[in-house]
C-alpha cells in the first residue's frame, strides 16, 4: 500500500493488485489514518463490480461519523449504480474537490 500525505488528507493506493487484501489491510491500519481525510485510489482495477466498490461502504460510514471525508477514486463507469452514501469519483483532483466542499459544509455546520 502506497501512502501519500497532503495536508489534512491521506491518499492510499493499492500496490499489490488484490482488492480484498487491500481492504483488509486498510481496515487493519485504519487507526493510523482516522484523523485525516482519506482518498482511496483504486484506478488500477479497470473492471470492478458495484459490489466490490461498495465493500468500502462500512469503512466510509465509520470515517464520516468521525466528521472526516472518505472518497474512492476509480475508473468504473457506472457511478449511478453505486450507493449515494459512498463518494466515488474518476480522478484524484475530483476527490480533493469533494473533500474541500465537505470541509466547507462541516465548517458551516451541515
Amino acid at each position: 500500500m502506497k501512502v501519500e500525505q497532503k495536508g489534512q488528507t491521506v491518499i492510499l493506493k493499492d500496490t499489490q493488485g488484490d482488492l480484498d487484501s487491500f481492504l483488509v489491510k486498510l481496515s487493519d491500519q485504519y487507526k493510523t489514518f482516522q484523523k485525516s481525510n482519506i482518498i482511496v485510489d483504486i484506478r488500477m482495477y479497470k473492471t470492478l463490480s458495484i459490489k466490490a466498490i461498495e465493500s468500502f461502504l462500512p469503512l466510509s460510514k465509520t470515517h464520516k461519523k468521525a466528521k472526516k471525508s472518505f472518497v474512492l477514486v476509480t475508473s468504473e463507469s457506472d457511478f449511478n449504480a453505486v450507493s449515494d452514501k459512498l463518494a466515488v469519483v474518476r480522478s484524484v483532483q475530483e476527490a480533493h474537490d469533494i473533500i474541500e466542499m465537505e470541509e466547507i459544509e462541516r465548517d458551516l455546520g451541515f
